[in-house]
């Protein structure tokens, strides 16, 4: 009996996907992290407020583009203070990703922040941007971990009408 059981007990956890599995283990260092996301470039969920687009390119340790990854964002909602905005997107075939969203809301005692797991060829990376209504931050984990993207380190923002336009750049090696 117990024989039969260890067996089943061990094919049943085979079939469970990473997906599956990561939902219950801790590994993600920002609150909020969902996997079960769909995929959606749009996610905004007013119609008439401040808006925050983020787009840029994912690099390789070398400055190549990486197409065809995926990137899940999430960040608080600032009517509510949960973790309601997120989603998944793809890199495209010049490593180029785009998400538009509303302008997220903020912990206590802290900027808002916009999170990033980058997944691609079985390696994943975290990283996070500061934002506020003038422009974004990288923090200090972000700056040390991607030094090899020289010039293309530091997000550039600009603002038009009610959207604050960032371009980021990313990297995963």
């Amino acid at each position: 009996m117990f024989m039969t059981r260890s067996a089943l007990a061990a094919t049943g956890l085979s079939l469970l996907s990473a997906n599956t599995l990561s939902a219950f283990t801790n590994e993600c260092p920002y609150e909020g992290y969902n996997p079960y996301t769909e995929f959606s470039s749009d996610i905004r969920k007013q119609f008439f407020g401040n808006e925050l687009e983020v787009k840029g390119i994912l690099y390789d340790k070398d400055q190549n583009p990486v197409p065809d990854a995926v990137i899940e964002v999430w960040h608080l909602s600032a009517q509510s203070g949960k973790y309601r905005h997120r989603t998944k997107i793809r890199t495209n075939r010049y490593g180029e990703y785009r998400i538009q969203t509303d302008f997220p809301g903020r912990a206590e005692a802290q900027s808002a922040r916009v999170y990033f797991k980058i997944g691609h060829d079985n390696k994943t990376r975290y990283t996070e941007l500061a934002v506020d209504q003038t422009g974004a931050n990288i923090t200090s984990s972000h700056w040390e971990e991607n030094q090899h993207l020289k010039d293309k380190l530091l997000p550039e923002a600009n603002t038009f009408l009610n959207t604050l336009r960032i371009t980021f750049n990313l990297s995963i090696y």
